[in-house]
């Protein structure tokens, strides 16, 4: 809410700011929306604008006088053209009115991750660092990656950074470098890979290989009552192999497909009692030659209800060591403009999945806004979401959509082009056409969490 709240109190100043700039009257300036009634108003002597807060929280507004917008104000455009009315101002000055919004919500995006970098500076985990490389699935298999493999580039450029880009130049790619057991290797990649797909299937097409190592073991937990330790290496499940936490992930996923079929206490108590493979020499034990190989140990036990073990899992941090870069003042800013406009490029791109059923089904509304944010209270996080949200709004704002300014700055550019104003009848109609597709959008994106919630999606 703060995070929103923040974005839409800039997004409708930028409105404001050039509105004020260019002599015309603003007669609303709303946090939230106000049908029927609002939470408070405060308007100031000798003041045009009236400042309030509405019960609503789906955005904000600022009400421009002589403007055709959501309010749908018809009984003001039927009065003559008054000199501080929008309407009555040259075709550019509107423009940079209609653009003010999402000119600062990109403005702020650039300088909150500057700030971002120049506070708490860049952490990555380089690529080529993950020296165990990845576990792939049967899909990455069949393209031609192996067990292991380093990816270290695509089409012949260097990847850096482990992160979501890294699937992207995958997806993208016609052809990707690995590292196999030291040697450099070009994979050859089909033109119909999806990054959606990727990142969805179960098991993942490639996450970096991390052994079935316990980190830690929870107390009175299944795992303390078996006797597991930390430092453990499980082997298998259930008589299936487990080399990796992913695949550990994938099993559990399996059992929890049995579980939503059973029918009695009976049969979920048989799918929770498990047979566990497990060592307690370490992956790099396993790997030196001159290790003394322990025999495994097999128990049995019963996972809980939600099928946990009751253990901490190590992750790539427990192997690698992320590379920490620094700013001074003058470096972030180049560095957080090349960094938000990586992000905005990255988001645009990946708006060509949504136009796919698997597409449609990942939108999301505000309970998906929410889940981007931690559990916790974290400045670092707090402030890389806002300026992720702030690209987002700014990008989607200005998609030449009625009723969002995109719609706005699309018919004042065919003015300004033909010299021709498009009628108060075409607009009005326009705005009804645009702000139901909004309606719909919104509907759509927040029944996606209501089915996620219940499990349905």
């Amino acid at each position: 809410m703060l995070a929103i709240s923040l974005l839409v109190l800039l997004h409708e100043g930028g409105h404001f700011f050039f509105s004020k700039l260019f002599g015309v009257r603003v007669e609303k300036f709303y946090l939230f929306f106000d049908p029927w009634f609002h939470l408070f108003e405060w308007k100031p002597k000798n003041s045009d604008t009236a400042y309030g807060m509405g019960w609503l929280p789906l955005g904000g507004y600022c009400k421009i006088a002589g403007m055709i917008d959501e309010s749908f104000d018809t009984e003001q455009m039927k009065q003559p053209v008054q000199p501080w009315e929008f309407r009555a101002k040259p075709a550019w000055q509107r423009l940079l009115i209609m653009i003010g919004g999402v000119l600062v919500n990109f403005l702020l995006a650039l300088f909150i991750y500057s700030m971002v970098l120049f506070n708490w500076g860049d952490q990555y985990m380089g690529a080529k660092d993950l020296t165990m490389g990845y576990k792939f699935n049967q899909q990455a298999k069949a393209i031609g990656f192996q067990d292991h493999d380093i990816i270290v580039g695509y089409d012949g450029k260097d990847i850096k950074k482990f992160d979501v880009d890294l699937f992207r130049h995958v997806a993208d790619a016609k052809t990707v470098q690995v590292m196999r057991q030291g040697k450099a290797v070009t994979i050859n990649m089909p033109d119909n890979l999806s990054l959606l797909e990727m990142l969805q299937s179960s098991p993942a097409f490639a996450r970096p290989f991390v052994p079935a190592e316990l980190d830690s073991v929870f107390p009175d937990t299944p795992a303390e009552k078996a006797g597991l330790r930390k430092g453990d290496r499980i082997l298998a499940i259930n008589g299936k192999p487990v080399d990796s936490w992913n695949e550990f992930t994938h099993q559990i996923g399996v059992l929890s497909d049995q579980m939503t079929v059973a029918k009695t206490g009976a049969d979920s108590l048989r799918l929770r009692t498990v047979n566990l493979v497990y060592t307690h020499e370490s992956y790099a034990e396993s790997l030196s030659a001159t290790a003394q190989h322990p025999s495994a140990d097999t128990l049995q036990l019963v996972l809980t209800p939600e099928l946990l073990l009751g253990v901490n899992q190590t992750s790539i941090y427990t192997y690698y060591e992320p590379v920490t870069v620094s700013y001074g003042f003058f470096e972030s800013l180049p560095a957080g403009i090349s960094y938000g406009w990586n992000v905005l490029r990255g988001y645009v791109g990946d708006l060509k999945y949504v136009a796919s059923a698997e597409g449609a089904k990942s939108l999301g509304g505000f309970g998906a806004i929410g889940s981007l944010f931690p559990s916790q209270w974290d400045w670092h996080q707090f402030w890389l979401m806002t300026a992720f949200l702030s690209i987002i709004l700014a990008f989607m704002n200005i998609l030449p959509i009625p009723a969002l300014d995109g719609g706005h700055v699309l018919f004042l550019l065919y003015e300004i082009i033909t010299r021709r104003k498009p009628s108060e009848k075409f607009m009005i109609r326009a705005e009804y056409v645009g702000f139901g597709i909004l309606i719909l959008l919104m509907v759509v994106a927040n029944l996606n969490d209501i089915l996620r919630w219940l499990g349905y999606m």
